[in-house]
């Protein structure tokens, strides 16, 4: 009977997640890279410094030996500002798209973002707490990481000592610590120095990729690489998850560890996005839907094409914000900007 349930089960799970059209999906990776890359080098051009795409192709065809004399700072701007700035984004829209199709696999609910456990506010409230402190740049990039990682621990500590469903007390759990951190930081901002540190850390939460540089960059690269990859790698363990606790477990699937497993990763990537870019809402809740409704549900196919496109997206917004105005715009405003219309048509939708 364990067997014939077994199967039934793998059909059912095959059937749901099968790739269809994988010619259609090979393309539309393709188009996505091209798109990528085209925005990358773009992205090159694009500042108050202008940059000949002249200039940038010969530095990229022949390196810092093509520009000499007046243009030898070039690539100093390319190398030490753009470039760092330009992985940032690209990474940190991967990185939180591809969080947020975990987390929205893993609770069912497309809803759900990758701050829906605090680490959004408490990686916020570790960064405003080193300003206010005047802990240097790296310090705060530090803190907010630890702060960030720390939240979501204590969340996922007391939903798993709850004694109602486990989902439901964690996200309860996150959104009470989500809040409380909320509330520290308010703390902090009335008494820090307005002329000063108030500034630093409102400019902070907005969100905003203009301090980044190679350490920085590296700092949270690393760890933000070693979560995407995890994910990617749960991505089959991800279409049983949605199948529920029960039938996963009947195909020799533990729900508990793996999801487990996929939260932690899931936290590295938030909290080295936030520690690194301030708090960018959205891609995580945009970019997982959007994929979803261009190749189904399999996380086989979701993964990679939300990779792409939140990559795609926050690179293309950082762009915005850097050139819409003499004054850089806040990432996070742009981001919202984007995703509060989003959000209210999905809910309608959903509602019907």
């Amino acid at each position: 009977m364990d067997g014939l349930l077994k199967r039934s089960l793998i059909k059912k799970s095959v059937h749901r997640f099968k790739v269809q059209n994988f010619k259609s999906f090979k393309w539309l990776m393709l188009i996505l890279l091209l798109i990528s890359f085209l925005l990358i080098v773009s992205s090159l051009a694009m500042g108050f410094y202008h940059i000949s795409i002249k200039e940038l192709l010969m530095l990229l065809l022949y390196g810092e030996e093509a520009v000499t004399g007046e243009n030898s700072s070039v690539f100093i701007i390319i190398k030490n500002i753009r470039m760092p700035r330009i992985i940032a984004a690209f990474t940190i829209g991967a990185g939180l798209s591809m969080a947020g199709a975990a987390y929205q696999g893993m609770f069912k609910n497309p809803l759900v973002s990758p701050d829906i456990l605090g680490v959004s506010n408490g990686a916020g409230l570790g960064a405003a707490l080193a300003l206010t402190l005047g802990l240097s740049n790296f310090m705060v990039q530090v803190y907010a990481f630890v702060f960030g990682i720390l939240v979501v621990s204590l969340a996922y500590f007391i939903g798993s000592h709850a004694k109602f469903g486990h989902d439901v007390s964690l996200v309860l759990a996150g959104s009470m610590l989500g809040a409380l951190s909320s509330s520290f930081i308010t703390l902090l901002k009335y008494i820090a120095d307005p002329n000063d540190t108030l500034p630093a850390i409102t400019f902070w939460l907005m969100g905003s990729l203009s301090k980044v540089t190679i350490n920085s960059l590296l700092f949270s690269l690393i760890p933000m690489t070693l979560g995407c990859i995890i994910i990617y790698l749960l991505r089959w363990k991800l279409n049983l998850l949605t199948l529920g606790d029960e039938e996963a477990q009947a195909m020799g699937i533990d729900p508990k560890s793996t999801r487990l497993i996929a939260i932690a990763a899931a936290t590295i990537i938030s909290a080295s996005a936030v520690c690194l870019g301030g708090l960018i809402g959205w891609v995580g809740l945009m970019i997982p839907h959007i994929s979803r409704g261009i190749v189904g549900a399999d996380y086989r196919r979701v993964l990679p094409i939300a990779a792409l496109m939140g990559g795609s997206f926050l690179l293309l917004m950082d762009d915005l914000a850097r050139s819409l105005s003499t004054m850089e715009i806040p990432l996070g405003v742009l981001t919202a900007v984007m995703g509060a219309p989003f959000f209210i048509v999905l809910i309608v939708k959903r509602t019907r």
